[in-house]
């Protein structure tokens, strides 16, 4: 009886083992996936234990806020174009008043199922005159036939100024805010240096300039040898040789373009002198520069008194005053630039050189924009450039006065479309948001955005 019981207890357990382990397997393989969907219950959104599904991998947005293009790159170039389709004699920057632009506004009407009534307006208006606006505008003189063309800077678009043919004008300079215009060339019989002051029709506001003005206008004394345009650019102070029995001089005088009136204010019998009037109240006079000869900077008033030395004893000595009046920014024959205090009497030497000639004062003497060469080969300077037996490959350079930091602006050559430049004649509009220069390879005249 007992065996028989054992028998039954092992059978027993035996079932019981098996419809466990078969239970067991059944569960594994039923057991669903899990499941990686947002769920909709309100609470499983605060579990923080709960398994939640991770989003895709997104690539954040790059910042370029701080970026700062590499010069050559079309962000950096793309400023700069050629204003002029032809070789110019000069130019001159002013603010010019326009017409401005005003956008168009069309509203659709819309649908309200009511009826409007137009009111009846019984009182008289004056009609509002359009908005204008005052820009920067260029004026220049075509090389070849002395004819005058205009364009706002900020939107290119040539226009032929004047007809009046003055051939193979060498120089042209304008003053009067524009309005008036000196052109200089030589009398093909004899070789007279004639200088030409011309008053320039004014424009109607928002009229059609044909282009058919006739620049008419008097004759300063021959052989004007230099020139140089007051600040408000209203004056010229000129010298021109006074050959008389007692022996040649140079005499200097101003003229005023409003009414025509001349008053003489320096006389030298050196002849050799190149004129700037820098600041509103004072001209200066520097010896014509060469290598091998020692050069002189001397100042006066516009009135013709006060005169005195600046700088001397530097051979190949060229100056260019700052508005201040208590700057000038002189260079050597090595082409090395200083900055020299009227005030103290010192002088800061700049990292860069070049020419002051080819360089332009900021609006309150804080910066000066110049025309740097890449490379200068050995020769005797200014001499050389002077006489174009060589050019130089410019780059465009911004110096701060008073930490005496260089920044590259542009160079030309690597500009979109761009060229070699030999950079003369450079100028700011009053805004300083456009730079100015003459390629003295061709005389063709350049913009240089700099905002």
């Amino acid at each position: 009886m007992q065996k028989r019981n054992f028998i039954l207890l092992i059978i027993v357990l035996v079932i019981t083992t098996i419809s466990i382990l078969v239970f067991l397997s059944f569960r594994k393989g039923t057991t669903p996936a899990e499941d990686t969907t947002p769920g909709t219950n309100f609470f499983s959104q605060f579990n923080p234990f709960g398994t939640k599904p991770v989003p895709p991998a997104v690539t954040p947005p790059v910042d370029v806020s701080g970026y700062v293009p590499p010069v050559g790159t079309e962000a950096s170039t793309a400023k700069l174009m050629k204003v002029s389709s032809m070789p110019i004699a000069g130019f001159a920057v002013f603010l010019k008043e326009r017409l401005k632009e005003v956008p168009v506004i069309t509203s659709t009407p819309e649908a309200t199922g009511t009826t409007t009534t137009t009111p009846v307006v019984t009182k008289t208006t004056k009609p509002t005159p359009p908005p204008t606006e005052f820009m920067p505008a260029l004026r220049y003189v075509d090389r070849v036939t002395g004819n005058i063309y205009q364009t706002f800077a900020d939107k290119i678009e040539e226009r032929k100024f004047s007809t009046t043919i003055i051939p193979k004008v060498y120089e042209a300079y304008f003053g009067n805010r524009g309005e008036s215009v000196v052109m200089r060339y030589l009398k093909t019989d004899d070789k007279t240096i004639e200088t030409f002051v011309g008053t320039l029709p004014k424009e109607l506001l928002g009229g059609d300039n044909t282009g058919d003005n006739e620049v008419k206008g008097s004759f300063l004394p021959n052989n004007v040898r230099d020139i140089s345009l007051s600040p408000d650019t209203l004056k010229i102070f000129y010298l021109f040789d006074n050959g008389n029995d007692l022996g040649d001089s140079i005499i200097g005088t101003t003229l005023n373009f409003s009414n025509n009136k001349k008053v003489q204010i320096f006389n030298s019998p050196f002849t050799e002198w190149l004129s700037q009037w820098g600041s509103s109240n004072t001209i200066t006079l520097t010896t014509k520069p060469s290598a091998r000869a020692l050069g002189y900077m001397y100042m006066f008033d516009s009135a013709g008194k006060n005169l005195g030395k600046v700088l001397g004893g530097i051979n190949g000595l060229t100056t260019l005053a700052a508005p201040s009046g208590k700057l000038v920014l002189y260079g050597d024959n090595n082409l090395s630039l200083s900055i020299y205090h009227t005030d103290t009497r010192n002088s800061d030497i700049l990292v860069i050189k070049t020419l002051p000639e080819k360089c332009v004062w900021g609006r309150v003497s804080d910066v000066v924009y110049c025309a740097v060469p890449k490379s200068i080969t050995a020769g005797e300077y200014p001499d050389t450039w002077y006489q174009g037996e060589m050019f130089f490959n410019d780059q465009i350079w911004k110096i701060d006065i008073k930490t005496g930091n260089a920044t590259l602006v542009v160079d030309p050559a690597e500009a979109i479309g761009g060229e070699d430049v030999d950079g003369i004649k450079l100028a700011l509009d009053e805004g300083g948001n456009y730079l100015f220069f003459v390629n003295k390879k061709d005389s063709f005249l350049w913009k240089l955005g700099l905002k």
